[in-house]
């Protein structure tokens, strides 16, 4: 059994052989450990590996010496810019009142700009935030006060306690609870670690994150505000496309009064995606409600816990039994991309499907030796579908539906109509490859399987729909 443990350690000699020889004289294996005091002098994160019982008493243990941490809501940097007069000792009665406070300062700077002020920068450590807007209201007696936001500071001021501020503010933002809070803490934690292995700033990541989620959050609720448009077929077939601010696009292909979802946006939408629903279908409280996923992304298999069958390829199935089972899906497999991913899964409270759901359609190919490989078939109603998988230049397990009599190609996230993004959908997609480096598994690989697309349209006019932005329509001479 394996567990994380946010501990907060004593700033001193000797804290973290303390700890070690706790997990030591239990029996238990550390197997992952990260500090750097650069980042948060206070916070320490131990991976160990035990049984049950041995677990049970470290958690007791240090619990009892003080490591395991508590009362994180309360603790906080608070960033204040006072502005002084440019004067001896104009800085004096702000730290008399600072001291009065019992506040710590973590951060100073100051310096004279030609003007009779000077715009002095505080970073104060405060393990009770209930007793800021009384220091305020003392300060603001003294000199003009300026709160400054720590999360959208083009600056970081003070990382002293770095994980503890910047997961609450992406927790409050998500409205997450505290538990999930506690796991957003570790993928925090291990993005960093990985950034720094790798000996790159995380401060451009860790900002593109806290922008993605405050995205998320704005888009929730009376704010959600999908881009809906439907599309006729034939006399009795429509494609509605929805287009969410934040994920993928969900199809709805309604045909002899028979409906086919494809793909499915965000977990933290599900409400409003609901509702959405409900308005397009009429009887979709009481219809089979059949959903076919074009690759297994967190941002297309968010709803699938609320759909009865769910037809994917083999590679697919594969993934989101992976997913469910507890182990790792296609994403997670390169260390790189890992802690995004999971970031973005907490963030959307995103929870695999019961894999009895699944239904598995088409041949199951290996080795792919082409860029799109025909799989078999799909038929539903009126629509006849040739069924391409993709050798994983996006994703593996991913698929393309090409019908060749009414000229329709549903294409998922390896060819999507970039020019047809609303601002919204464009400001979102910008975050994704910095997360995680880039969207695509193999992005020469994922031009071929673009290009083969194009390539295997007949002539005519085509409608293609891909997971992100409006329809791209299409035409091919002769």
């Amino acid at each position: 059994m394996k567990k994380t443990y946010v501990t907060s350690m004593p700033n001193h000699i000797g804290a973290f052989l303390k700890a070690s020889k706790c997990f030591s004289a239990l029996g238990i294996n550390i197997t992952r450990v990260s500090y750097n005091k650069a980042v948060d002098s206070h916070t320490l994160f131990i991976d160990a590996e035990g049984t049950e019982e041995q677990l049970r008493k470290a958690d007791a243990e240090l619990k009892e010496i003080g490591y395991l941490q508590s009362n994180s809501d309360k603790t906080s940097i608070v960033l204040i810019e006072f502005y002084l007069k440019d004067i001896p000792g104009s800085v004096t009665n702000i730290l008399t009142l600072i001291n009065n406070f019992n506040f710590n300062i973590s951060y100073i700077s100051s310096q004279e700009n030609g003007t009779d002020y000077q715009q002095f920068k505080m970073g104060l450590y405060v393990e009770d935030s209930d007793k800021i807007s009384e220091f305020l209201t003392e300060a603001e007696k003294l000199c003009k006060v300026r709160v400054i936001d720590y999360n959208s500071s083009e600056k970081v001021y003070d990382n002293s306690i770095f994980y503890n501020t910047y997961v609450l503010g992406l927790s409050q933002t998500m409205g997450l609870s505290e538990d999930v809070k506690n796991e957003l803490l570790v993928h925090v934690n291990l993005a960093m670690q990985t950034l720094d292995e790798q000996g790159l700033s995380p401060y451009r990541t860790f900002d593109s994150i806290s922008k993605f989620a405050e995205l998320l959050g704005i888009s929730k609720g009376k704010a959600f505000s999908p881009r809906i448009s439907t599309h006729k077929i034939t006399d009795n077939t429509e494609i509605t496309l929805i287009e969410p601010p934040c994920g993928s696009n969900t199809i709805i292909i309604k045909s002899n009064k028979e409906v086919l979802f494809i793909d499915s946006g965000y977990a933290c939408y599900s409400e409003e995606m609901l509702e959405v629903f409900k308005k397009c279908i009429s009887d979709f409280k009481n219809i089979k409600k059949t959903i076919l996923v074009t690759h297994a992304d967190v941002d297309h298999c968010g709803l699938l816990p609320m759909f009865d069958e769910i037809i994917v390829s083999h590679k697919t199935a594969h993934c989101l039994k992976n997913e469910y089972l507890g182990n790792d899906g296609y994403r997670e497999k390169n260390p790189l991309h890992k802690p995004y991913i999971n970031i973005c899964k907490t963030l959307t409270s995103y929870k695999a499907v019961n894999p009895e759901k699944i239904k598995v359609l088409w041949n199951n190919i290996e080795t792919l030796s082409e860029p799109l490989t025909q799989i078999g078939f799909f038929d539903f109603q009126e629509l006849h579908f040739e069924v391409y998988e993709g050798k994983g230049g996006h994703l593996p397990g991913e698929i393309v539906l090409i019908d060749y009599t009414h000229h329709i190609a549903i294409t998922g996230d390896i060819f999507i109509n970039t020019h047809g993004l609303t601002p919204q959908q464009a400001e979102y997609n910008q975050y994704a490859p910095i997360l995680m480096t880039s969207v695509d598994t193999d992005p020469k690989l994922c031009a071929e399987e673009r290009k083969a697309i194009v390539q295997r349209l007949g002539v005519g006019k085509w409608q293609i729909f891909g997971a992100h932005g409006f329809k791209k329509d299409y035409s091919v001479n002769s």
